[in-house]
């Protein structure tokens, strides 16, 4: 007998484990929940661990905000060697020698690649090419041009060094490939490098937030059953608390369930708010006017548009 799937709305901070895809971490986690309707924030490859937001249900209306914010990973590199993939899965393609190399010079390096920065995105990427994501080419041995892409490179901390490996901790922007990164790093150090370590800390706006397994949520699930698991869901707003927030007055509230602008005081010239009722409810995301009214953009389902 297939369970019953339920509506569920909130955030999960998953602890994606190692050598498992980002969908199939979400499928899983779909499942122990019995979610109708879920997503992730951005994939992790299958040798990357870490924080990977999952949005369920209305969530997914604001998990864009997600995607496209600042990103924390903590890298473990192997100097002298070059793969196809940049990391631990691909083959190996050239061996250099490594001479030795000071943190000092290391931490010159890794100041060199601060800041804005433009990348060309490796082959063995999700990004499509006529219909086809870049990394079915890659497998059939075909390499094709990309242009390249300004990521910006917040801080690079050296954390540790020793002979032909090193570890550093890194704070990007979104669309930072971590071993595009890293193998331009061993370029610049003359012997080329790729990852064979990364874990990703965090997903701004959840720097200080407890990620969860799926082996803690399986555990709590087979022990009181899966409406336990709902503890570990935040609220939708959690995703969005860097935007200014606006109240609206009780016949605001009633013209935005209704899908119409209205005009709010003492509220931003430009760009998105969180929208809360009069009551405090959190009603989604809307966009200032010029005219001074904020407009609903994403609004969740107790707010019908």
């Amino acid at each position: 007998m297939k369970p019953i799937l339920k509506k569920i709305d909130g955030i999960l901070l998953l602890d994606k484990p190692l050598n498992m895809t980002s969908n199939g971490a979400l499928q899983r986690v779909k499942r122990l929940f019995n979610a109708k309707k879920a997503g992730h924030t951005g994939s992790l490859d299958p040798l990357a661990t870490g924080m990977l937001p999952i949005c369920f249900g209305e969530a997914t209306k604001v998990s864009q905000f997600l995607l496209d914010s600042d990103k924390y990973y903590h890298v473990s590199v192997k100097l002298g060697i070059k793969t196809t993939t940049g990391d631990a899965e691909g083959e190996i393609v050239a061996i250099r020698p490594v001479a030795a190399i000071h943190s000092e010079k290391l931490i010159a390096v890794l100041n060199q690649f601060t800041g804005s920065i433009k990348q060309i995105p490796p082959m063995f990427s999700a990004i499509k090419h006529q219909g086809k994501p870049l990394y079915e080419l890659a497998r059939q041995g075909l390499e094709v041009e990309r242009k390249s892409r300004e990521v910006f490179i917040y801080s690079s901390q050296l954390i540790s060094s020793k002979d032909d490996t090193f570890v550093f901790n890194v704070h990007c922007s979104k669309g930072t490939y971590i071993r595009t990164l890293v193998e331009d790093i061993g370029e610049t150090l003359g012997c080329g490098a790729y990852v064979t370590g990364l874990h990703r800390i965090a997903v701004s706006p959840y720097q200080q937030n407890k990620m969860c397994s799926l082996n803690e949520l399986a555990e709590k699930s087979q022990q009181f059953g899966p409406d336990a698991l709902l503890q570990y869901l935040l609220p939708i707003d959690t995703s969005v608390q860097h935007l200014p927030a606006i109240q609206l007055s009780s016949a605001g509230t009633f013209y935005m369930r209704m899908g119409q602008a209205v005009m709010v005081s003492h509220a931003p010239a430009s760009g998105w708010v969180r929208i809360f009722a009069e009551d405090t409810q959190f009603m989604g995301i809307g966009e200032m006017l010029e005219d001074g009214r904020v407009a609903p953009r994403r609004l969740i389902s107790t707010c019908p548009q």
